[in-house]
């Protein structure tokens, strides 16, 4: 009987939803100029809108995995899709019980958008393969000098499955640069200085931990001044683990090799952890032809909570754009909000 009550509900939304639809392209093609048929189609369309909820699965379930969970269930037009994990539902968190927890986002019913809670240097794999079963992506790939590359890469796949796919939208790069971009739009000419920190770099620290020997890691930036940083990278090693060998493998990597970097050797990482972060940018220029144009902003910040908090306003964004490849400079920012369009602009502007 309670089987039979669920199908007549089924059916019942189905054929409202179906009902308001039509009753929107009436309204659409309706030439009347009467206030009250277009109020009505205004409420119509709403009501259609705010029918679907935007179906989101997390990949990755770390740090920002977990903020992104959080995120979501404070966020009015998503749902929870899944979870993917490379355990899948073994030794599933309790936190997660509500949730399917899957190995392949393929087990998963009907998403709209993955959000990809993973390091860095696995995101290109992970996109394409989830853009080709016509599914948009967001991430927070972080290598500054590698993202018009994976650009250029994830935009012919995601035209290719017509899927969309948002790139390197944490805080930085990410909200940062939206914030570089309306700075140097105001002061054509000048100079900004992106100063970060002090904080914990998550991807610096996720790249340290990948390099062999090296058991935990934590990785602060310091700001030195006018975009310079100085990296202090605590690691805990492995048993037997070359101390010398784990430090020149470091300061190689993409992610150190062109800053200030010290690497310094401690029993316990735990005890050094702290999430916080923080970012000063700063841009002094020129407006027209005049000159002495300052421009700061500042925050201090969890800084998975905010990455996390980021890709779910891009995930909603991505379901607005055409096929293709973006950073969130080139994404509307209206796009990133919830709510009807015409109440947040009265709102915002």
């Amino acid at each position: 009987m309670e089987n039979k009550n669920n199908d007549k509900k089924v059916i019942n939304c189905k054929f409202s939803q179906i009902f308001l639809e039509f009753v929107a392209l009436l309204l659409v093609w309706n030439d009347s100029n009467s206030v009250f048929l277009r109020q009505l189609k205004r409420n119509n369309l709403k009501q259609i809108r705010n029918m679907k909820k935007i179906r989101a699965a997390v990949v990755g379930y770390g740090n920002i995995g977990k903020f992104t969970l959080e995120a979501l269930e404070a966020a009015p037009d998503f749902e929870v899709a899944g979870i993917v994990r490379r355990n899948g539902a073994e030794n599933k968190p309790a936190e997660l019980a509500d949730y399917p927890v899957v190995k392949d986002i393929r087990e998963l019913k009907d998403v709209d958008v993955a959000i990809l809670a993973t390091p860095t240097r696995s995101v290109e794999q992970y996109a394409k393969e989830i853009l080709a079963l016509g599914i948009n992506t967001v991430d927070s790939f972080d290598i500054h000098t590698q993202i018009t590359s994976l650009r250029r890469s994830l935009d012919e796949t995601a035209k290719a499955h017509n899927a969309v796919a948002i790139i390197s939208a944490g805080w930085d790069p990410g909200s940062d640069s939206v914030v570089r971009t309306l700075l140097e739009a105001i002061a054509p000419k000048g100079i900004t200085y992106t100063n970060f920190g002090p904080g914990r770099s998550m991807g610096h620290s996720v790249a340290v931990r990948a390099i062999a020997g090296v058991k935990d890691a934590l990785s602060m930036t310091i700001p030195v001044g006018t975009g310079i940083h100085r990296r202090m990278v605590y690691v805990e090693l492995e048993e037997g683990a070359d101390f010398k060998t784990v430090e020149a493998a470091i300061k190689s990597d993409a992610y150190f090799v062109n800053d200030e970097t010290h690497v310094i050797q401690v029993p316990c990482v735990d005890d050094l952890n702290d999430v916080g972060h923080g970012v000063n940018l700063v841009r002094k220029g020129v407006s027209g032809k005049t000159h002495n144009q300052l421009f700061e902003f500042d925050m201090k910040i969890n800084n998975p909570a905010l990455t996390a908090q980021v890709l779910v306003c891009v995930a909603r964004a991505s379901m607005k754009q055409q096929p293709g490849c973006y950073t969130m400079i080139e994404v509307p920012v209206i796009d990133l909000l919830a709510g009807d369009r015409e109440e947040l602009i009265a709102h915002l502007v």
